[in-house]
């Protein structure tokens, strides 16, 4: 959805307690979100971190460059307004789970894959009730049924900001396990990222590094972070 476009008019802003929560205000005027709802935050963290975005606005508002307010917009406007789509598309994620694709050469790929991607393909076994089959290559495996049902419900269990930041952490890292592990705390997300990017940090060891590709995933990795801070806060 595009963000509504807007200048810098305001000369000061505040963080407001409101009935719900904490708001955020320009010269005294409460900040809407692009779906015109009131931008009312659980905890005054949060709000911090989207007021100090607002204060470091110079001329033309620019979204790209404010990820805690994006963030917020997203659970309160697409989240509420789209929760059963965005639940249905992380839900997809467990069909083709990145950790269940693993190299079919080199050995030594192999073996960091499998040391590194097991332990948590058994964690959804056990924790989650949902085993998943892995692969080599990239032909398509079907996964049990019963898996990728537990897994839809699970996910089924997430609204608001929750569910915001388990869709970023699924999109960014191609796995739902690891997104999972992350929102339920097996693992850090400084630690999910690391493992999301086995494949392509095995590349640069062999042919070294991309700018381009690196300064893309460096912004990526940095994204995944801060949706595990602004969690953090709520």
């Amino acid at each position: 959805m595009a963000e509504f476009e807007l200048k810098r008019f305001w000369e000061r802003v505040d963080v407001v307690g409101v009935a719900d929560g904490f708001s955020v205000a320009l010269d005294g005027r409460a900040i809407k979100t692009p779906l015109k709802r009131a931008l009312v935050l659980p905890t005054e963290a949060l709000a911090a971190e989207v007021a100090a975005e607002w204060r470091a606005v110079e001329g033309k508002v620019d979204f790209g460059k404010m990820p805690y307010t994006r963030f917020t917009h997203a659970a309160l406007d697409q989240a509420v307004d789209e929760r059963a789509e965005i639940s249905a598309k992380i839900a997809l994620y467990g069909e083709t789970d990145l950790l269940c694709y693993r190299a079919d050469n080199p050995q030594e790929l192999i073996e960091r894959q499998k040391q590194a991607w097991d332990p948590l393909l058994a964690w959804s076994a056990e924790e989650l009730g949902s085993p998943l089959v892995a692969t080599t290559g990239i032909v398509h495996v079907e996964q049990p049924r019963d898996s990728i049902r537990n897994l839809t419900d699970i996910v089924k269990g997430y609204s608001g900001f929750a569910l915001t930041a388990l869709y970023d952490w699924v999109t960014l890292s191609g796995s739902l396990v690891l997104a999972l592990a992350v929102s339920r705390g097996r693992i850090g997300a400084a630690e999910a990222w690391a493992l999301s990017r086995m494949d392509e940090d095995w590349q640069i060891e062999q042919w070294g590094v991309d700018d381009d590709a690196e300064a893309l995933a460096n912004s990526k990795r940095e994204t995944f972070l801060l949706i595990e801070r602004a969690v953090s806060m709520i």
